[in-house]
């Protein structure tokens, strides 16, 4: 029997018996993904990614890796911590997203200029989607479900796809050699870096229409949305930087050093830390959000493409 003054304990802190959301970074120079803890920002874990892993997106019991070598998707088992099927894809996947219901996960196919999708139930290619821009770089899915935002790289442009219908709606021009998407909460806005012109293109989602262009730093890459949507984070690859975009003014209003050639990144469920992938550190900075600081640098493996918190 336990005492009641254990039970007592036991009920006021739940929290300790949930474990910490884990982050997934796919190092393409070394073909694993590293594993960290967002708890201790320790690496617990290093899993085979393929020959060079890039986009990466977290399911409840897989993995889904872009294998761009071998034109895949990798299925990793998160329980095993082993490599499961692959999906045959197309030339050159990229970036890796998964739709918020769980149910599908998309993969841009920059050979194709096309998004190849997979059910997720069966784990095998569904149906693809063409798109119109050149070298299409990452798929994004609107919080909603509803809407699939493609950046087309080498088409100064971004993709707009009514998913339920498989049609593409619109095509928006933006900046040179456009690259991370996200998107407000509530749907009605997506950020683009264009990494060529330095700048963010703000989109409304309803009208299909760029309402704000925001200055950047030097290679404006990866975007990351916080979850209340006040802040959106923007890296940037050739200043070794993060800016942070206030989404009230649509300014600038901090910029947090970090690693060099700053990616992807991912924020943690609460919002408090931002990871942040450094291709040519081969690290992970971690920032935290409210005093905008950078806490430490978490060594990983060779050239880190991006992060995908679970």
């Amino acid at each position: 029997m336990i005492h009641p003054a254990k039970l007592f304990l036991l009920a006021a802190l739940p929290c300790c018996a949930l474990a910490a959301p884990l982050a997934y970074v796919p190092n393409e120079g070394s073909g694993t993904i590293s594993v960290i803890d967002t708890a201790t920002d320790k690496v617990v874990a290093d899993l085979p990614g393929g020959t060079k892993p890039r986009g990466l997106a977290v399911g409840k019991r897989w993995l889904y890796v872009s294998d761009q070598p071998n034109n895949r998707l990798q299925l990793v088992d998160l329980d095993a911590r082993k490599p499961g099927a692959v999906v045959a894809l197309g030339d050159s996947p990229e970036g890796v997203s998964m739709s918020p219901d769980g149910r599908w996960v998309v993969a841009a196919i920059e050979g194709h200029n096309e998004i190849a999708v997979t059910d997720t139930a069966s784990n095998t290619l569904a149906f693809a989607i063409p798109v119109r821009g050149k070298n299409p770089e990452h798929a994004v899915f609107s919080p909603d479900g509803r809407l699939l935002f493609v950046s087309a790289e080498e088409g100064d442009a971004v993709d707009i796809i009514d998913f339920a219908s498989r049609k593409q709606l619109a095509q928006v021009s933006v900046g040179a050699r456009p690259r991370g998407i996200g998107f407000l909460p509530d749907s009605s806005r997506a950020y683009v870096a264009a990494e060529n012109a330095n700048e963010v293109f703000v989109i409304d989602t309803r009208k299909f229409a760029i309402v704000a262009r925001i200055r950047a730093g030097l290679r404006a890459n990866g975007v990351a949305v916080h979850p209340d949507g006040s802040q959106v984070y923007v890296s940037n690859g050739g200043d070794a930087s993060v800016s942070v975009i206030d989404t009230a003014s649509n300014e600038v209003v901090a910029t947090i050093p970090v690693g060099q050639r700053p990616w992807n990144m991912a924020l943690t469920p609460d919002g408090r830390k931002l990871y942040v992938a450094n291709g040519r550190s081969h690290s992970v900075s971690v920032i935290d959000t409210a005093s905008r600081k950078r806490l430490l640098d978490i060594p990983v493996g060779k050239l880190p493409w991006g992060v995908a918190i679970r």
